[in-house]
């Protein structure tokens, strides 16, 4: 779950986003929008919304939410949608091998609220 200060925003983000990850709309009133797997609810699902105590969310310093795909142009393609929808580059995808393995492929972005995501996957493949 992330905060948001603007609810339709934040469904013109994320949607597209999820599109590509096969998820889709399961949930929305007027404080909250939820993706993920209409038929499988063993399947995570994302929240956004208006914070519960009624004040402005905040992106919180060392908070991320990661997503783990299963290639690295599955990565570019979401880091690409996420920049052209409103996003932030935090760290544009690419292999992290001194932190992480040499397998490790991944891209940070902040949403349009400055909430953290990362798209990562561990292919360990070139792009094709």
């Amino acid at each position: 779950m992330v905060g948001t200060n603007d609810l339709q925003r934040a469904k013109t983000f994320y949607g597209p986003l999820f599109d590509l990850m096969g998820l889709s709309l399961c949930f929305e009133d007027d404080q909250v929008a939820s993706w993920g797997d209409r038929d499988d609810d063993t399947v995570p699902r994302f929240f956004a919304c208006y914070p519960f105590d009624g004040g402005p969310a905040n992106a919180g310093n060392g908070t991320m939410t990661t997503f783990r795909l299963g290639t690295a142009s599955h990565v570019d393609g979401l880091y690409e949608r996420a920049i052209s929808g409103g996003g932030r580059d935090e760290g544009p995808p690419d292999f992290r091998p001194e932190r992480y393995g040499d397998k490790f492929y991944v891209a940070y972005v902040r949403d349009p609220d400055g909430n953290k995501l990362a798209f990562a996957c561990y292919d360990g493949k070139s792009n094709p």
